[in-house]
């Protein structure tokens, strides 16, 4: 299998894996507060990248890669998680997984920032067509989406794009699991008080659904998605491998309509898939 192959076959492993996020945090909110589901998930998966670290005995991060470090942290581990969750109190999954389709968009334009990548004017036209169709939809349905949730979720998009590009660019040194196990031992100091202060008062009342729910968001979409997702950004680069994520909206969708019973609107299925036809342009002109 060639470079390309594998870098495309692993990030799409990744927004496999991610594509469930959204569906799941809906779920763990029946049980969970948002900011100790945010919290919990990053300390369950903190323990296992650390546990792996040592295990396998990794070199320390340069100090030169702290900073970048902790922006991956604050990205993703922080920031997508507790964001999204605060939204998924006010909108449901399948419209907060509409904004997903701005993601790749914002990955690139980090990947430029932080990576020094240069797509084609080409690519950006297509990038910049997907966005534009998503905010569209955003805007044509405020009357049935809080405001207040469609923010939140464009703030959760900025933070992950750039928590994405910076893990991204740090994988091609340090590899791709040990840059979000060192970006989620890193905020351990931070997110492990968090997870105690806004501990439940009794666990004996939360459903099985609820605890599959932190299961998942925790080593999977924590740590087990990032795993192949930044080695698919580090093998293929950050703008062209990024655009994958076009595909998650659909297998969103596939799971908060079968999953959670949530209505998906022919709107939001033909924003995704002229969104994924932009991704096909941007991705062939990347």
């Amino acid at each position: 299998m060639t470079t390309s192959w594998k870098a495309w076959v692993s990030g799409f492993i990744g927004v496999l894996i991610f594509s469930g996020s959204l569906p799941a945090t809906r779920v763990g909110l029946a049980d969970f507060a948002p900011l100790f589901l945010t919290s919990a998930r990053a300390v369950i998966a903190a323990v296992l990248g650390a546990a792996l670290l040592i295990a396998l005995r990794e070199k320390r991060p340069l100090r030169s890669d702290l900073f970048p470090l902790a922006i991956v942290a604050l990205g993703v581990v922080v920031g997508f998680p507790l964001l999204t969750a605060l939204a998924l109190t006010s909108i449901n999954s399948a419209q907060s997984i509409v904004f997903i389709g701005m993601l790749p968009l914002c990955t690139a334009l980090f990947g430029v920032l932080r990576a020094g990548e240069r797509p084609s004017a080409v690519f950006w036209m297509f990038s910049v067509t997907g966005a534009a169709l998503v905010a569209g939809f955003a805007l044509s349905t405020a009357a049935d989406m809080a405001v207040e949730g469609a923010l939140l979720m464009i703030a959760a998009i900025l933070a992950c794009g750039l928590g994405y590009a910076e893990g991204g660019r740090l994988s091609r040194g340090l590899g791709g699991w040990q840059v979000i196990s060192w970006a989620l031992v890193l905020s351990l100091p931070v997110m492990l008080p968090i997870a105690l202060w806004t501990m439940p008062d009794d666990f004996a009342d939360v459903s099985t659904a609820g605890w599959l729910a932190l299961s998942y968001v925790s080593l999977f979409s924590m740590m087990i998605g990032f795993i192949f997702w930044y080695r698919g950004l580090a093998l293929g680069g950050i703008s062209s491998v990024g655009q994958l994520q076009l595909l998650q909206p659909f297998l969103g969708f596939v799971l908060a309509a079968g999953l959670l019973h949530e209505k998906v609107s022919l709107p939001m299925l033909a924003t995704a898939l002229l969104v994924v036809l932009c991704v096909a342009g941007s991705r062939r002109f990347a």
